[in-house]
């Protein structure tokens, strides 16, 4: 059965205190013990190198640090929102002591004394890699001190949160409400131009930033990137947000970002009254009838913008985004619990999770990389709005 839209404007939150707090026995339930017992404690240890401080890229199906070629800042970033997402939480009494190594990691690691912001990565012995500077990082930068600061007295997390985001609205910007993509190491152009992605985490890096407090500065960056979106990404047939600039070559659309937009956008009473908000209802629709197996729920990875199949890789990034959509976007319980069950068969198992499937539903990926937690915490976030009573 289809969902009924019936959109809630509610912000982000933090994960459920325990497994506990929800249904005892329901999907939802199973969801967030495989997280605490399972995905966490992967981190905590096999996943940690604690020479560098730093999470491992990716551990292999038998939890073992695949050999590290790089460390990237993004993933740092991503760490430090899960484990500040998981302070005094029953379970985690880590999470603290790790959120803030985390956070001076990012620092000594990756930001750049000589010009600012933050290098893309560092090699396996900590040397700068790509010094490039990445707004896709910066945004997650900024997301991740958000958080670490809404749950910790730091002023350095306040230093850092607010420098990262001058940065961005001062050297990104292309002038017109959006940023570029990338930048050179001393902030020269490197004519990426704007590009989804990255500007859908600005979008949700903002959001996170205005959770913590009111920046009129940032306020207005964020109604000028979405009203920008509207006007130069979406597809005005079907509503939803294109990969690159409307009007590029060989463009394409995914659904999980369809899926993801929504919920940044419609868990949003700010973003309420824009038309990137209305455009996004269609989208949600559009995604869901040519992106969504109607059997399994598993969300395809790339579509044309007339819908027709391009990639059908199955992607668990995607599958959270889509489960947490659906729940905003008022789904039946029956049906929405009925995913989260398919969700935890298809893509979770004792020793992880399954990062990729192919268009058959076949395992095609074994390795666990160290951001897809973020992906999970984000999405059993959403689904305990709605869920738990």
């Amino acid at each position: 059965m289809r969902a009924t839209f019936n959109p809630r404007c509610l912000p982000m939150s933090d994960l459920p205190r325990s497994a506990s707090d929800a249904t005892p026995s329901s999907p939802l339930d199973a969801l967030l013990r495989h997280f605490q017992q399972v995905i966490v404690p992967l981190w905590l240890g096999p996943g940690w190198n604690a020479q560098l401080d730093l999470p491992y890229e990716a551990l292999d199906a038998e939890q073992r640090p695949l050999p590290a070629q790089r460390y990237r800042a993004m993933a740092c970033a991503r760490q430090l929102f899960l484990f500040a997402s998981l302070i005094d939480q029953p379970g985690v009494p880590q999470a603290r002591e790790r959120a803030a190594r985390l956070f001076a990691s990012l620092q000594r690691h990756f930001h750049d004394e000589r010009n600012g912001g933050w290098f893309y990565s560092i090699d396996a012995e900590g040397a700068p890699l790509d010094r490039r500077k990445d707004l896709y990082t910066h945004a997650f930068v900024i997301f991740a001190c958000a958080h670490y600061r809404a749950r910790v007295e730091d002023p350095q997390a306040d230093s850092v949160l607010k420098t990262a985001l001058t940065l961005v609205r001062e050297r990104f910007t292309d002038g017109q409400g959006l940023y570029e993509a990338q930048l050179g190491e001393d902030w020269s152009p490197l004519g990426s131009g704007p590009l989804q992605n990255p500007l859908m985490h600005l979008t949700e890096a903002f959001l996170a930033t205005l959770a913590l407090r009111d920046d009129a500065l940032t306020r207005d960056a964020l109604l000028a990137l979405v009203d920008a979106m509207q006007a130069r990404f979406v597809d005005p047939a079907t509503g939803v947000v294109l990969e690159k600039p409307r009007g590029s070559a060989d463009n394409w659309f995914e659904p999980g970002h369809q899926f993801e937009w929504f919920y940044l956008l419609h868990g949003s009473p700010l973003l309420a009254a824009t038309a990137l908000h209305d455009s996004l209802e269609r989208a949600f629709e559009f995604a869901f009838v040519h992106g969504v197996d109607e059997n399994s729920g598993a969300v395809s990875a790339m579509l044309a913008a007339d819908g027709s199949l391009i990639d059908g890789t199955q992607r668990i990034w995607a599958q959270a985004e889509y489960l947490r959509a659906l729940a905003l976007h008022g789904a039946e319980p029956q049906m929405l619990e009925a995913r989260l069950s398919l969700f935890a068969e298809r893509f979770l198992h004792p020793q992880g999770w399954n990062e990729c499937l192919d268009d058959q539903g076949q395992l095609s990926r074994r390795d666990m990389p160290s951001t897809s937690p973020y992906h999970l915490a984000t999405c059993y976030q959403g689904l305990a709005k709605h869920l738990i009573r």
